[in-house]
């Protein structure tokens, strides 16, 4: 496959088109759950959080929260 010619008719589509576009190869990618090993640190973090999460349980923000503080600081 020519990736360069490729994202040269990509970008010829509309942006609706290429939007339809990410979507179907958003949607393959999942259909074949396709499951990506973490790296080391990655599986750190995850074990830092989950050790944080049962040391204090009521340390937790909700996703609501989340975006409160996020549209605070902008």
């Amino acid at each position: 496959m020519d990736i360069a010619a490729t994202l040269s008719e990509i970008k010829s589509l509309s942006l609706e088109e290429r939007i339809h576009l990410v979507q179907a190869i958003w949607d393959s990618i999942a259909a074949e759950q396709v499951h990506l090993d973490l790296t080391d640190d990655q599986k750190q973090e995850l074990d830092r959080r989950i050790d944080a999460y049962d040391t204090d349980p009521q340390n937790v923000l909700t996703w609501d929260e989340v975006k409160a503080t996020i549209k605070e600081e902008a």
